[in-house]
């Protein structure tokens, strides 16, 4: 296991059967997550980059499988915030040191082109030091194009998983893999910082169905990508499936801190929602990003892409006050900085 690992740590192309393997490690006192955090600190240091995520609409026209957003779940109370109550998150944030600010959404066609270039441009101008990041789906590259000469500097959009069958099992038949990778391209064409990711353990997938994910993020090689555990959500037609494994999310963490050191990557929600030092093990596991909830309290439980999702309740005072006690236990330091992706 340690020859694979060393292998992985010096850029060498790792078979199929060896990718597996160290999916396969058992994670406690893992030399596959020390050689990733060695990796992680050797571009970033010990320093946690921390993202204020504003989930600032849950209307959605797609009707994914796993998701409980998805337009076919009727039950719901589908909101959108004002452009007020951005800036009111934004203004939150900025005053506890958050330089990045990351618009989450559905897929929501009330939000033209106009009004997103309308919210990034407020935003911009209020908070010039600051990064934005989207997060609001597949769009056509004119769009994607007006966002950014709007001042929009990251993109997160999931690849969901890079095998085509897989990919058509979760979603319905008007949603394309081959779109979803064409929205990536185009992406990083543009210039954004761009970030693709994948569930761990969604229904059907293989260890071969996540060999093919790290293959795709070798190729699309972007600034981040974002993992995490599937989570059944009850109103989805997988409400009865298993959760992701939370020592197979880490090994994946870790194999895709060796692959690309200078990635950003989160330890996710989702993580921090199977266990309750998920966020804590995803850092050790050498991720460097953490993307707690400006949003406003009375819709966090609007915002359920999964059952059980941890923050709901919190304030984001409080949240911050936590995961700064979180980090500094394991040895890390949540930064007062935008975070950028750094090209080595």
């Amino acid at each position: 296991m340690r020859e694979l690992v060393d292998k992985l740590a010096q850029n060498r192309v790792l078979s199929a059967e060896e990718f597996k393997e160290l999916l396969s490690a058992e994670c406690e006192n893992s030399y596959l997550h020390q050689r990733a955090r060695e990796a992680q600190q050797r571009v970033y240091g010990k320093k946690i980059f921390i993202r204020g995520l504003v989930e600032f609409t849950n209307y959605c026209k797609h009707n994914c499988y796993y998701c409980g957003l998805r337009s076919g779940n009727t039950g719901v109370q589908r909101y959108r915030l004002s452009m007020e109550q951005i800036m009111e998150c934004c203004q939150t944030g900025y005053g506890m040191g958050f330089r990045t600010f990351v618009l989450q959404g559905g897929e929501d066609d009330y939000y033209t082109d106009d009004r997103l270039t309308e919210i990034i441009g407020n935003i911009r101008e209020t908070y010039p030091d600051c990064a934005i990041t989207l997060s609001v789906g597949e769009r056509s590259r004119e769009s994607f194009q007006r966002l950014f000469d709007a001042g929009a500097d990251r993109y997160l959009l999931r690849h969901e998983t890079a095998n085509i069958h897989h990919y058509n099992s979760l979603h319905p038949a008007n949603m394309s893999p081959e779109n979803r990778k064409k929205c990536l391209r185009d992406l990083k064409e543009i210039g954004f910082q761009v970030g693709c990711g994948f569930l761990i353990g969604s229904p059907g997938q293989t260890p071969d169905n996540i060999v093919e994910d790290f293959l795709f993020i070798k190729e699309l090689d972007p600034a981040m990508v974002g993992i995490g555990p599937f989570i059944p959500h009850s109103a989805t037609p997988f409400a009865n499936e298993q959760a992701g494994g939370l020592n197979l999310t880490l090994n994946a963490l870790a194999i895709l801190r060796l692959m690309k050191p200078n990635l950003l990557l989160p330890a996710t929600t989702a993580l921090g929602s199977i266990h309750e030092k998920g966020r804590e093990m995803g850092i050790l596991a050498g991720a460097n990003v953490v993307m707690p909830n400006l949003s406003p309290v009375d819709t966090r439980k609007k915002y359920l892409l999964y059952d059980s999702k941890i923050g709901t309740e919190d304030e984001p005072q409080n949240a911050r006050e936590k995961i700064d006690k979180q980090m500094q236990v394991i040895g890390y330091e949540v930064i007062t900085a935008r975070g950028d992706y750094v090209a080595i």
